[in-house]
Formats: C-alpha cells, structure tokens, sequence
C-alpha cells in the first residue's frame, strides 16, 4: 500500500524558522491543521510544537484538537454553518465570520453553554472569498460589538485562497486603517488584524508587513516551506516534510501511442497522439495510487529521470524511458508534494500514514 511520510525532523526545522521569525517581529501566530484532515497521527506531532493556537476548516478535527490538547485556542476558519452553531461554540474558542445573523446565533448559543465566544471579523481585500466589504465595516460593527458572550477579538482578511489574489504592503495598510477607525469611533479595542497567512511571509521577510498586522495563520509555510511570490521554497526552510511512498506493481516495456480506437476514457479525456510518437516505445511502470488519491499534477518524482505519463482510479503509470535502469516490481519510488497533493493523500484512507525521525 503506498506511504505519506511526515519527517518529524524537518517539520520542527520549518516551526523553528517560523517562530524565530515571528518572534522577532513581535508576531503571534496559528498553526492551521486542515491539511492534516483529522489524521490522529499527524496531529499529535504538530499539537506537540509550542504553539498554543490551532486552526481548523472542519469541526470534526476541531473537536479532536480539543480532546488530544483541551487548554490550547482553537480557530474555525471559515463563516460558521447556521445549523452547525452548537458545535461551533463547544469546540471552537474562535470562529471567523462575516455575516451579523450568524454572530447573533453565535451569542444565543454561548450564552446557553455559559461561555464567551470569541469573533474574528473578516474583510474583503479583493479575492473574493469570504469577508464583509470595508465599507460595510462600521454599520457591521456596530451591530455586533454588544452582543452578549461575544468578544470581538480581531479583524482578518484571506488573500490568493480563490482567485490567487496577492497580498500587498497596500493591501495590509488597508487593513489597519479600518482597525483604527473602528476603534476611533466606537473606542473599542481590537487585539490582532490577523493579516498574515503563508502567502504573506515573503512581504515579513523583505519588511514590508505594517508593524500593526500582528497575527499569522500559517499552514504551507510549515509543511512546505513555500514562497508563492516565487513558487520556490523559502531560504532557509524544507520542502519536503511529507513524502509519498509507492511500490512499483510491474514494469514492461510498451508502445508509447496507444494501439487501436480511441475514445474518452474514464475520466472524459482523449488521448492525443504526437505524430512522431509513432513507432516509439519505452518502459513503463505502475505504481499503487491513482486518482482516487491524488492528481498526478500535484506529484514531483524523485528521481528526475521519471515522467508521469497518467493516471487512472487505482494506479499511476511512469514512464522510466529506454532503459528501466535499477528498477525493478517491488521497488520504492518516492515523490514530493504539492500543497493540495497532501491533501489528497492526507484524506485517503486508502494511504498509510506514518512519522519519521
């Protein structure tokens, strides 16, 4: 059976980079765990780094944060459900939100479990996810700062999460100014602007994040040590705290263009032949995942002599070119990972999943 690793060592590099980094910007900041899909595993390694807030996009995993780690902060990062506003208030200490209705469902419900349900107000920056327009901010404000049992503890904003919208030192300037203006004319205070997730860490690192943004939430950076400025990794920082692990199944050497009539496959798509493919072959094998898993657009063999040829439900085919050089059925080839290849993998229950030293 094919094989995520999380190498305990290099993810620990990557939190030692980041917390240095934060600290020396007097920074707080969120570990997000929605890639790690509630595997128990995975989540006690990283509920064991020294980061006392959590954040999450499923209440399922919020809950088993809560039980493996009760003291530590926990964040749903997302608008909260209406019919899911209980849960929200039992398991998470945080909740984003964006809608009035929902933060006067959220007060009714912490006043019946007796708690204080904390709010981060989350604004339009131009992406086009979730978040109030700014405009909105004052008359949105002032329809839930005094309802009972809820704190209004931060504003944020989501940047490049849909239409790849990037951050900018002006971007994040905005953001403070409508801290000071709620502030200014409510005289309330607002803790955090929680401006900062992963795709913001190559603006800290050139100085060009408002001293005012003061809390990060951060996923990729951790487990990737990804620059999305770039698409490289982040100097100083590790690549590869997860790697799949897969078993070659056979190796033949076959044609390279397809023998016979060619129709879409499963997947709706048709095979287009390179008239100079005509005559070619090579040696092909099959490896134990495939799409039910894992696009093969998210995978990174390796050996760079290895080309991805497709994929079908079950099984990945590899092209290892005129020659099968060393390999052999029952070989190991490893790959790294995309961001939302994890993810895939993570939520496979057909992956094994293990911790490396």
């Amino acid at each position: 059976m094919a094989k995520i690793k999380l190498y305990r060592k290099k993810l620990r590099h990557n939190f030692n980079f980041l917390d240095k980094l934060f600290k020396e910007h007097d920074i707080d900041w969120a570990i997000v765990t929605k890639l790690l899909c509630g595997n128990k595993l995975m989540l006690e390694e990283v509920l064991s780094l020294d980061v006392h807030e959590f954040c999450d996009s499923r209440l399922s995993n919020l809950k088993l944060i809560k039980k493996l780690r009760p003291e530590v902060q926990t964040v749903y990062i997302k608008p909260p459900p209406k019919r899911s506003i209980k849960t929200v208030v039992k398991y998470a200490d945080v909740s984003f939100n964006s809608e009035s209705e929902t933060i006067r469902l959220l007060s009714e419900e912490a006043q019946r479990q007796g708690k204080t349900h904390r709010v981060t107000i989350m604004i339009e920056l131009g992406d086009l996810r979730e978040g109030i327009m700014g405009e909105n901010l004052m008359g949105f404000y002032e329809k839930v700062f005094e309802y009972p049992n809820i704190e209004i503890v931060a504003i944020g904003t989501n940047l490049n999460c849909l239409h790849g919208v990037m951050p900018s030192q002006d971007k994040l300037v905005q953001l403070s100014l409508y801290k000071q203006l709620v502030e200014a004319k409510f005289g309330k205070k607002i803790p955090w602007i929680t401006g900062g997730t992963t795709v913001t860490i190559p603006l800290l690192l050139k100085k060009m994040v408002p001293q005012s943004i003061n809390h990060f939430r951060v996923g990729e950076a951790l487990y990737f040590g990804a620059d999305l400025f770039t698409n490289k990794t982040i100097k100083g920082m590790k690549s590869d705290v997860f790697k799949l692990e897969t078993e070659i199944l056979e190796i033949t050497k076959k044609p390279v263009v397809p023998i016979g009539d060619l129709a879409a496959n499963p997947s709706g798509e048709v095979f287009k032949v390179q008239e100079e493919d005509y005559g070619k072959s090579s040696y092909r094998a099959i490896i134990d995942v495939g799409l039910l898993d894992i696009s093969p657009d998210y995978l990174i063999p390796d050996d760079p002599d290895i080309e991805i040829v497709n994929a079908s439900s079950d099984m990945l085919i590899i092209d290892l070119g005129k020659t099968k050089g060393n390999y052999k059925v029952g070989d190991l080839i490893t790959f790294n990972l995309k961001y939302m290849g994890a993810l895939r993998l993570l939520n496979s229950d057909y992956i094994d999943k293990e911790i490396v030293d």
